[in-house]
């Protein structure tokens, strides 16, 4: 087996491999695993410092309560209370045991005294050495015994061959021992003394370890707990995240109908709506575009088709053919043209790309009546004009109107009456054309508003079918739509902008939404 190479850059020409990704954590295990060591953190922080400020409050009782200790065995044996230890506080008198009369006359009478006087508490211990030797030890029953720790004695022999009082702690045999060590010495007596006093460390604070040792299964117990809710509520709160996974898997180009549940009120909800929203109106756009593809190859076939049949029947050497075929080619050309423009104008108007600038109204509709009364074959009556100023494109806004007046010269009996106008309303104001045509049955109302839809009646079937879609648009553009009132004495169009500035109208919910006031004979005949 050899060993592995390190991978070099891949170079021009050479072959690459590819390297298998890793799995990463999921956004679920990521917050979970934050919140658990934020969790863990804190409880080990407040858990830690709440121990150590424990201990070291029982190892001060501890070192005050050996160092009473040794002012308790100068006082019985000097009578006196002093204390050579820096960091312990003078006793008070009253707390000392009884001060002996006796005049002791050798060190083991002294020691002997003392080891009468004081008797060890819990966890304590005490022993008389003579000599270097254990001697003395008190009459109670002990926890431990000293004299059964050689090297410690051996080491507090040493520490206290200078004749100080030391205090100190060890680790032997006996356990952790917190200690303190004080000669005793009785002039002309000949001997050396030594009290020696200590107390089991591992016992005084075994209930401090033992209160540590249960918070610290408490504060893992937290920690499952706090990991388990924290599963649970993670896992709903990504829920719609997970669902909108699985939907954009299963959302294709050609099927954009899926949507995701939304449940509460939370971001979570306010983002999926939004993305719901968002797959709405790419699956509008895919609709329209589909429909437009569809209506376009439609309207195409026919031109192409009339087209290829006069070349496939032409007779090349028959001038009066080859005329005829020219003269219909291009007039099918111009008619492929004007349908490319309304489509592009229609693309245009559904982009909203206005240019809005407080307008006139009276102003424009003066303009446009203007402009229209170029019109041949019709009377065109500039009935009323609204005075207000509305914020619109008036370029778009004309072009609109003109293309209103235009159907209505094309549909209305040659010779009549066509009334154009403005009205100001409260909300809004309506630019309308009135014709004395043959009106719009009902159930055509909504389909001429549609690429391409046309009424097989006495109106007419001239144009490309985009001319009232772009209305519509360029009406919805500006925040307003389309008032239609038809009968058979005629028909009448209006444009309902809004004298402020609003959002784009849908064309599903242009009626339901709208501030404007509506007509009441917009569906009716």
């Amino acid at each position: 087996m050899t060993a592995p190479t390190a991978m070099t850059p891949a170079t021009p020409g050479s072959a690459t491999v590819a390297r298998p990704k890793r799995p990463g954590w999921s956004v679920r295990v990521r917050i979970l695993a934050a919140i658990l060591l934020v969790a863990a953190l804190g409880l080990t922080v407040a858990g830690g410092t709440a121990y150590l400020v424990q201990r070291d409050r029982a190892l001060q009782e501890v070192d005050a309560r050996l160092a009473a200790s040794v002012e308790s065995v100068r006082f019985i044996v000097t009578g006196s209370p002093t204390t050579d230890l820096e960091t312990t506080e003078t006793s008070d008198p009253s707390a000392l045991p009884e001060a002996s009369s006796v005049t002791y006359t050798s060190t083991r009478d002294a020691l002997q005294a003392v080891m009468a006087r004081l008797v060890p508490s819990s966890n304590e211990s005490s022993l008389g050495l003579i000599n270097g030797v254990p001697a003395l030890i008190p009459g109670t029953e002990l926890a431990f015994h000293l004299e059964d720790d050689q090297e410690f004695v051996l080491r507090v022999i040493a520490e206290v061959d200078g004749g100080n009082v030391v205090r100190g702690t060890a680790v032997g045999e006996l356990g952790n021992l917190r200690y303190i060590a004080a000669p005793v010495t009785v002039e002309g007596s000949g001997e050396a003394g030594i009290f020696v006093t200590a107390f089991d460390l591992d016992a005084e604070l075994g209930e401090l370890t033992s209160a540590f040792r249960i918070y610290t299964a408490v504060a893992a117990g937290a920690l499952v707990a706090i990991g388990l809710v924290g599963w649970f509520v993670a896992g709903r709160l990504l829920r719609p995240i997970r669902q909108l996974r699985a939907a954009a898997s299963r959302i294709t180009a050609s099927d954009l109908h899926e949507r995701i549940p939304v449940a509460g009120r939370d971001d979570m909800s306010e983002l999926t709506r939004t993305v719901n929203d968002m797959l709405e109106r790419l699956d509008e756009s895919l609709t329209a575009q589909r429909q437009l593809l569809n209506d376009v190859r439609h309207e195409l076939k026919t031109p192409i088709t009339i087209v290829r049949g006069y070349l496939e029947l032409l007779d090349p050497s028959n001038p009066d053919d080859v005329a005829a075929a020219r003269a219909v080619a291009l007039d099918e050309l111009d008619r492929m043209t004007g349908l490319i423009d309304d489509i592009e104008s229609l693309a245009n108007a559904q982009r909203a790309d206005l240019v809005r600038v407080p307008t006139d109204a009276a102003d424009l509709t003066s303009q446009v009546f203007r402009k229209v009364s170029a019109i041949p074959g019709h009377e065109w009556v500039l009935v009323e004009q609204a005075q207000a100023v509305v914020p619109v494109d008036p370029a778009r806004l004309t072009q609109a109107l003109l293309q209103l007046a235009d159907n209505a010269a094309k549909h209305a009996p040659a010779g009549t009456v066509i009334e154009l106008g403005s009205t100001e309303h409260a909300d809004a104001v309506e630019f309308w054309i009135a014709d004395r045509g043959p009106g719009i049955p009902a159930e055509a109302k909504g389909r001429i508003f549609e690429r391409f839809g046309r009424i097989d009646t006495g109106r007419g079937v001239e144009g490309s079918g985009l001319g009232l879609p772009i209305v519509d648009a360029i009406a919805r553009a500006h925040g307003g739509y389309i008032n239609l009132t038809t009968s058979p004495a005629g028909s009448r169009f209006g444009i309902l902008v809004p004298r402020r500035t609003v959002d784009i109208v849908p064309a599903a919910s242009a009626e339901r939404d709208s501030p404007l006031p509506t007509d009441p004979d917009r569906s009716t005949s």
